[in-house]
């Protein structure tokens, strides 16, 4: 089949879809969170499931947890979001 499109206009369209597919992977937006996350919390942080726009990280104590919540859910969020615009939001827990 012949078509008048120009190479640059079918690659432009195929890269966006491979993007698109590779952001949907839950396993590359798990690694997202060791890539945006302060490495004094790497230690204590690890997100452990991402599902209908919601990355769970768990958090081991009740002190970083506090100060996740309160003072770096937005921050971390946006940065997140930068990557995979899919996530919309961010839920910590104990564990």
């Amino acid at each position: 089949m012949l078509t008048n499109k120009h190479l640059k206009d079918l690659l432009s369209s195929a890269l966006s879809e491979i993007d698109g597919k590779r952001q949907e992977r839950p396993d590359l937006i798990l690694e997202g969170w060791v890539q945006i996350a302060d490495e004094k919390w790497k230690a204590m942080t690890q997100a452990i499931s991402f599902e209908k726009g919601q990355l769970v990280v768990k958090v081991k104590n009740a002190a970083l947890y506090s100060v996740l919540v309160q003072q770096e859910r937005e921050k971390l969020l946006k940065k997140l979001q930068k990557k995979f615009p899919q996530i919309k939001n961010i839920i910590f827990r104990i564990g």
